[in-house]
C-alpha cells in the first residue's frame, strides 16, 4: 500500500524533508530553508513534490485530474488524496 512507503510515512507523520520537495535542494545545508527559492505556484502549495523529501532523487510524477502520485525509486510513492484532510 502506498501509505507504507517511507516516503508517505515521514510525509503524514510531519518528518522535516532533508530534501526540499519542489527544487531538490539540500536543505540540512540551508541556514533558513523557508528562505528556499521556488516558483509562485509552488510557493503558494499548488505544485506537485518532484523531488523526494528522504534523498533528494527526481520522482516520477504522474498528474490526474483528481490529484497526483509520484515514485522514489528508493522511498517508495506518495499519493495526494493521503494528503486530503
Amino acid at each position: 500500500m502506498i501509505q507504507d512507503s517511507p516516503l508517505a510515512q515521514a510525509v503524514l507523520f510531519g518528518v522535516p524533508p532533508l530534501f526540499h520537495p519542489n527544487t531538490g535542494q539540500d536543505l540540512r545545508d540551508c541556514a533558513n530553508p523557508a528562505q528556499v527559492r521556488v516558483h509562485f505556484a509552488a510557493a503558494a502549495g499548488l505544485d506537485v513534490a518532484r523531488y523526494c523529501q528522504l534523498c533528494g532523487r527526481r520522482m516520477i510524477v504522474q498528474v490526474r485530474p483528481d490529484g497526483w502520485n509520484a515514485r522514489c525509486s528508493r522511498h517508495g510513492e506518495l499519493d495526494s488524496s493521503l494528503l486530503d484532510h
